[in-house]
């Protein structure tokens, strides 16, 4: 199995990138800094440059991809920005970094995308809980939860587009030991990534454009 994941330097990408390469799968990671690409390296992984906020690199990143096919993707980069309470609205440059990076880097990574799925491919985005609007009871946090509820957006379209093709997901990965969670978090990456792992390898089409939590139960838009 080809495994592709967005945004491996660290956290639940640096850990889908080691336990797909223990199970023994062929890995290609992107990355945004030179330290990074050579940790992944580390791993026997195929390390690419990436950064999500330059469209210059993610314009670069289908010809980085040229002629490979994945049956695994994840788009796990994210930020999470200023944490500003509704209706304390964000600055622009707050704005800017989190929707840029959370939101239209997925959106200038998918096209990329379109020609490397493998059929029967499985694609994942690491979203949150705290993007659904179903589920939402805080008004914390709004301006990452805003960007979430888009980027749950963009992900439902791409399944549209990749459906019959590929099981397009997107997965609450829980409160997870992460610089952005904090080391209060209930989970640490192994357990979070080995969860999702699971539930992802056991769904099908059946399943495409769902939004799960890391241990497969289904959460509201």
């Amino acid at each position: 199995m080809h495994v592709l994941v967005i945004g491996a330097s660290r956290g639940i990408g640096f850990e889908f990138v080691k336990q797909y390469r223990e199970a023994g799968h062929q890995v290609t990671a992107t990355a945004r800094d030179e330290a990074s690409l050579q940790k992944l390296k580390g791993l026997g992984a195929k390390a690419l440059p990436l950064e999500l906020l330059d469209a210059k690199s993610c314009a670069g990143l289908a010809w980085q991809l040229d002629g490979l096919q994945f049956d695994t993707l994840w788009i796990n980069a994210g930020v999470f920005g200023a944490d500003v309470a509704a209706p304390t609205p964000p600055t622009q440059a707050e704005f800017d970094l989190v929707m840029h990076t959370n939101v239209l880097g997925p959106m200038r990574v998918l096209p990329a995308l379109t020609d490397c799925l493998a059929q029967n491919a499985k694609l994942a985005l690491v979203s949150s809980r705290m993007g659904s609007m179903g589920a939402r009871t805080s008004p914390n946090a709004w301006l990452y939860r805003a960007s979430k509820a888009a980027a749950n957006s963009v992900l439902k379209d791409a399944s549209i587009a990749f459906g019959g093709r590929a099981t397009c997901v997107a997965f609450h990965p829980g409160w997870v030991k992460t610089d952005m969670g904090g080391s209060q978090a209930d989970l640490t990456p192994a357990e979070a990534v080995s969860s999702m792992r699971q539930v992802l390898d056991g769904l099908g089409f059946q399943d495409n454009g769902r939004f799960l939590n890391f241990d497969g139960k289904p959460l509201p838009w």
